[in-house]
């Protein structure tokens, strides 16, 4: 017998369990108390599985447990594990009610001021039992750590070009360009015809020059020959820069998608300015390698509906 298919026998998913949660809160005690279950149950979890393995599992200090470089292997692999029977789980309740499930979504700000409302209130009467849990975040190596780690299910937000994350994968929804945004009693909403550099000495909202969204607004400056302005506001909260540019007292930028979702009351009008064209791509982010729960994949088609042009 070979020793994978030996350990495959020995292998108790209690034990999994526990090492995965003895990982998660730092010591035996705290996994005990989570589990109510007794510290020595947890520690000789812990034993059985570094002696079915033959290695050591964890690192035991006074300052805590930390998992050693197999016990790390152990536990990202448990994670999967887990995940694919809750997933499964999830599709025999599906199965026998389809009108029930749990999705958990990650959205950016842009997204949850736009695109994501209008989702949400369609999904939610096609399929008012589906619980959705919404994180929202900016777009970044940590947020994609949560798609790994399969603490949501998928993300919707732009993303970067080219799109280098290999193990997941981004179904393009649309393109989504920036305008140039005053409120609609401003006045340049009354203007026909201006230019970036007609408007370097206004009130400005920014996003921070650090982020992804920051750094492309300022080359949007550059390519039309304008000074980025000192801005007296940044902020990467899409809803703090629509209420504060509906006032009249500031100009911004902001995706198309914003206007065309969440505009309702026409506080907001496109200015008469033509910028470089940008790609900016948002997409759905799953994972390649887990299977897409059913809530999922019904989420997932009313996004394609409602992002779909007219």
């Amino acid at each position: 017998m070979q020793w994978t298919d030996r350990i495959g026998r020995r292998l108790k998913l209690r034990d999994l369990h526990i090492l995965l949660t003895v990982v998660e809160r730092g010591s035996m005690a705290k996994a005990a108390a989570e589990l109510a279950i007794s510290q020595p149950a947890v520690s000789k979890a812990v034993t059985d599985l570094e002696h079915t393995f033959g290695l050591r599992l964890l690192d035991r200090s006074r300052g805590g447990i930390e998992p050693t470089a197999y016990g790390r292997a152990l536990v990202a692999r448990g994670r999967v594990i887990f995940d694919e029977l809750k997933q499964g789980v999830d599709e025999i309740a599906v199965l026998a009610d389809p009108s029930v499930g749990e999705l958990h979504i990650g959205s950016t700000e842009s997204i949850a001021a736009g695109l994501l409302p209008a989702v949400i209130e369609r999904f939610s009467r096609e399929q008012p039992r589906i619980h959705l849990d919404v994180a929202q975040a900016v777009i970044s190596k940590l947020h994609y750590r949560e798609l790994r780690e399969r603490s949501i299910d998928l993300m919707l937000g732009r993303i970067p070009t080219p799109f280098k994350e290999t193990d997941l994968r981004a179904e393009l929804v649309y393109d989504d360009q920036v305008v140039v945004v005053a409120g609609r009693n401003s006045k340049w909403a009354r203007m026909r015809k201006l230019t970036l550099a007609d408007l370097t000495g206004e009130r400005w909202i920014l996003p921070p020059a650090e982020t992804m969204h920051g750094s492309l607004t300022a080359e949007l400056f550059r390519a039309s020959s304008a000074d980025l302005p000192r801005a007296p506001i940044t902020t990467l909260s899409m809803h703090l820069c629509c209420r504060l540019t509906a006032s009249a007292q500031f100009v911004t930028m902001l995706p198309t998608s914003i206007l065309r979702f969440g505009n309702h009351d026409g506080s907001l009008k496109v200015l008469p300015i033509r910028l470089p064209p940008q790609p900016r791509p948002v997409a759905i982010v799953t994972v390649k390698s887990r299977a897409l729960s059913p809530a999922a994949k019904l989420f997932i088609e009313c996004v394609r509906r409602t992002a779909r042009p007219g």
